[in-house]
């Protein structure tokens, strides 16, 4: 055992005895303190008073939250602290409280919930305060705080123990209110245009929606597999049919797959259709959501990430799949950028695996993830990718080898993907009836035939396009968060060591 777990366990030791001697007299874990005041209500109401205005004003209040530090000073003492709008001081002294509270006052401990009732007061130093007339230990904090936490970055303990990270650490807890007030700027956003929003099912009979590897689960009392919903794509679009013409769902989705910056097996994500609509109409959507969700968030539209700035008011840039790709790669800028054998060759030089249920398109599009994606700067709009990898989309007029689809790229990050709709029920069954053969061939990712989804089509779907919009990773570029672990509560993770 090291000293400093023989150290942490001689302090809970401590503890533990302090809330046996609470137990024993009565004390331990009161509920009937009732505040009626937050730190930062208080600071913005009266911290700009003077110490003689306060004194004549006598505003008595009633406050609560977690002891962040103590300074015992003789007969007078301070404490910091912390509720969920912020810190605030209490002033301490043996002659108010009586001395026999104030000498238990002094055994408390750093990470105590406690009560103060009193008035409030400016300091000699000019510091808003509650000159404690009433004190209360509400809660005994049996475990020390983390020593030092204040300017070290310790990522496994802030990942594990997201508790102590949120106590300690102001930049943590500002990040989830901004991720709370994104999600409720999303939802009035959409709401303004008069979408709907919906709820679909987390679990699904068959995986569809999206090209990924589902999580298995198993009903017992239905008696059949049944998986965890890799999008909602296909029940939305089943509303369409329905006649609920615009619908969205925030919605958890889950996909068994690697931990990354970028990638946690359940995320958050906002899908949206509008019925009688193209692509590029999502694409302009999409583009003044993401513009004025800076604006909301961040009171601006020029957004900082990672040292990178990006200027959200100007117009997006936009450039096709293909485009795209022959920039960043040389021998695809020719009439060959479709070549199956090119493509091959080009994916060996840079260590792709090729498949044999692998296409052109398919191989185009393992050769822009890896080398086209990352130097997206953005934020652009990548148009018509291939219909072999869009097995969802409406083929462009004219071309049935790309689809009227959209990604947005900023900073090197996929934020948005969408596209107009598929609603031809022949040509959709045909592109499931490709995917399943894919699907046996080994491709674990290869969507199944949904053969309700077909018939829901059969009565006709409206001419349609929606977006996908990962709000960890719009989340990320608001907040300036370097992992999506960052604005994850509780991430997954490897087993602990």
């Amino acid at each position: 055992m090291t000293d400093d777990n023989q150290d942490e366990n001689r302090l809970i030791a401590e503890r533990r005895a302090k809330l046996a001697r609470l137990r024993a007299e009565g004390g331990a874990y009161p509920n009937d303190f009732r505040r009626d005041a937050l730190a930062g209500e208080l600071a913005a109401a009266y911290g700009g008073h003077d110490g003689e205005v306060l004194r004549e004003e006598a505003v008595e209040v009633k406050v609560a939250g977690r002891m962040m530090a103590k300074r015992v000073m003789g007969k007078t003492s301070f404490v910091s602290l912390q509720d969920r709008s912020g810190q605030i001081q209490l002033f301490v002294q043996r002659d108010a409280l009586g001395e026999e509270r104030y000498a238990e006052f002094k055994k408390w401990d750093i990470g105590d919930i406690v009560g103060a009732a009193g008035a409030l007061i400016k300091t000699k130093t000019g510091e808003l305060s509650v000159a404690a007339r009433e004190l209360r230990l509400l809660v005994k904090s049996l475990r020390p705080l983390p020593e030092k936490w204040h300017g070290i970055a310790d990522p496994e303990l802030k990942l594990r123990q997201r508790y102590l990270d949120l106590i300690v650490n102001e930049r943590t807890r500002a990040v989830f209110e901004a991720r709370t007030r994104l999600i409720g700027f999303v939802r009035s956003f959409l709401d303004a245009l008069d979408f709907t929003e919906v709820e679909t099912p987390m679990m699904h009979p068959i995986p569809g929606g999206a090209a990924a590897r589902p999580f298995e689960t198993y009903h017992h009392a239905l008696g059949r597999t049944l998986y965890l919903r890799i999008a909602p794509e296909l029940y939305l679009k089943r509303l369409l049919v329905g006649g609920m013409e615009r619908v969205y769902e925030l919605n958890r989705v889950f996909r068994n797959e690697g931990l990354s910056t970028r990638h946690n097996p359940e995320f958050t994500m906002l899908e949206a259709y509008q019925a009688y609509a193209r692509y590029d109409d999502l694409m302009a959507l999409t583009e003044n959501l993401v513009r004025e969700a800076a604006r909301a968030l961040l009171g601006a539209t020029v957004v900082t990430y990672q040292e990178e700035r990006f200027d959200l008011s100007r117009p997006f840039e936009r450039a096709t799949f293909e485009e795209a790709i022959a920039r960043h790669v040389a021998d695809l800028a020719g009439e060959r950028r479709r070549d199956r054998g090119l493509l091959e060759t080009l994916c060996a030089r840079h260590g792709i695996e090729v498949r044999p249920e692998h296409g052109a398109g398919k191989l185009q599009l393992e050769l822009f993830e890896k080398l086209v994606e990352p130097e997206l700067s953005g934020p652009v709009f990548i148009t018509q990718y291939p219909a072999e990898v869009s097995p969802l989309a409406r083929v462009c007029d004219g071309d049935d080898f790309l689809t009227d689809r959209f990604e947005l790229f900023i900073g090197g990050r996929e934020i948005a993907n969408g596209f107009s709709e598929l609603n031809d029920p022949e040509a959709q069954a045909a592109r499931f009836r490709e995917q399943l053969a894919a699907r046996e061939r080994g491709d674990h990712e290869a969507m199944v035939l949904d053969e309700d989804f077909i018939r829901a089509l059969e009565h006709g779907m409206p001419p349609a396009a929606g977006v996908g919009v990962g709000l960890d990773r719009l989340a990320m570029l608001l907040t300036d968060s370097a992992s999506i672990r960052d604005v994850l509560l509780f991430p997954q993770l490897k087993p602990e060591a």
